[in-house]
């Protein structure tokens, strides 16, 4: 059982930590509903909206007497239990008889914390969790809150949140109105392509040596400790692997038979497993094709990671896996990661297929590539018309802008940095 002194000597310090970050502003809001989930990969940027969002409060008049903010992931507050979760209230009746409003990051770590969530959330508090597990979306947590929270994704920066925190405005006139304008616009961008959004990354001068060590935090730490993973070297050679394999569907089978042509010895159930637990720790998120019978949509899915910094670590020579890995992000974080992007794959291959918009996407490097990739695109798109319905036909490259028409199908060309930037 956590004692109340150590309870309260980590909520009085948790006022300070939270009031000296400087918050980077993102396009993400937590106004319109009293109780939110927040859910997404480690260092996403989950905690730094609850600071935003209290700092926001505080400037706005309201006092520390009416906020509560614990980090879960303290060491101090190790083996709480869901019993211990009403001391919270209890140590903060102690310092104010103000109601408060409970700001609780990481919460995952407590087991049974639905319970507690439920019960103060139908006491009318104001209520923000955080959680960097998947299974926070899954039903049975759905079914257990009842309806009382939203819940939302959480995803590295996008471009235009990218730009922002290196001081430079997405929706300004002059983005790209001079050549030293473009130049400072497209080697940003560079940045971004190669080693992702991650917030606390944004501003760094040397990026890759935070994404190892961020890497190795989710990998060994919310992975293999978590689930008590024995043969640390099939995992890492698997992530690998499927670093290689991005642009691909990618079978359990094929998966299994990929890491034991290594030399490693390995089970389809075990990599079944793996691949489990990168997805609730939001380091890999797969998309189904949209033309699988439901068996086979989740054993035949593309994965893609959380960021494009991870798949720098662990892949070379990957620059059109890159490209297509910020498309599905981008796609992922403006419509959800939950069956609502897919690709097409049955007779046709289309990248990227949005019902909601009916837009089919394709990816291609360049539109004057030597092996024939884009012709093959611009035809993929023609054929998905009689397949699906299509309102729009994009295809996102690196630099190249464009368009065309083909057989009668009007298929736009757009550099991914424009199309990044769009809404």
């Amino acid at each position: 059982m956590i004692k109340a002194e150590i309870l309260r000597e980590v909520m009085l310090e948790n006022r300070e930590e939270v009031m000296r970050h400087e918050v980077i502003k993102r396009g993400i809001s937590l106004d319109g509903f009293d109780r939110q989930v927040l859910v997404g990969a480690r260092r996403a940027g989950k905690s730094y909206l609850l600071y935003g969002k209290i700092q926001e409060l505080i400037a706005g008049g309201r006092s520390w007497d009416e906020i509560i903010y614990i980090n879960f992931e303290d060491e101090r507050l190790v083996g709480m239990t869901v019993e211990d979760l009403n001391m919270i209230l209890e140590v903060h009746s102690g310092l104010s008889d103000k109601r408060p409003m409970l700001f609780l990051d990481e919460i995952q770590n407590v087991d049974g914390w639905e319970r507690f969530a439920r019960r103060i959330a139908d006491n009318k508090f104001t209520v923000f969790i955080t959680g960097s597990n998947a299974k926070m979306l899954s039903t049975d947590v759905s079914a257990a809150l009842g309806g009382r929270y939203i819940a939302r994704e959480v995803f590295p920066m996008q471009f235009d949140e990218y730009l922002t925190a290196n001081g430079k405005d997405p929706a300004g006139r002059l983005l790209t109105a001079t050549t030293t304008a473009r130049g400072e616009l497209m080697g940003l961008f560079e940045e971004y392509f190669q080693f992702g959004g991650f917030p606390e990354c944004a501003t760094l001068p040397v990026k890759r040596d935070y994404l190892m060590s961020l890497y190795q935090k989710i990998f060994l730490g919310d992975i293999a400790a978590r689930h008590r993973i024995e043969n640390i070297f099939a995992l890492r050679i698997l992530f690998r692997k499927l670093a290689e394999s991005i642009k691909q569907p990618l079978s359990f089978t094929r998966a299994t038979n990929i890491v034991a042509s290594t030399g490693v010895k390995i089970g389809k159930n075990t990599v079944i497993n793996y691949l489990a637990y990168a997805s609730e720790a939001y380091l890999i998120l797969p998309i189904t094709n949209i033309a699988d019978s439901l068996v086979d949509k989740f054993s035949n899915p593309k994965y893609y990671f959380i960021d494009n910094g991870i798949i720098s670590l662990l892949a070379f020579d990957i620059r059109t896996s890159l490209l297509e890995n910020m498309v599905a992000l981008k796609l992922l974080s403006s419509y959800g990661s939950k069956d609502a992007v897919y690709f097409y794959n049955h007779g046709v291959e289309v990248d990227f297929y949005i019902p909601r918009t009916q837009t089919a996407i394709q990816v291609c490097y360049a539109m004057n590539d030597a092996g024939g990739t884009f012709e093959r695109e611009t035809k993929a798109l023609v054929k998905i018309q009689s397949r699906l319905s299509c309102r729009r036909n994009i295809i996102v490259t690196y630099g190249d802008e464009d368009e065309i028409e083909r057989e009668g199908v009007r298929i736009k060309v757009i550099p991914a940095w424009k199309f990044l930037l769009q809404s």
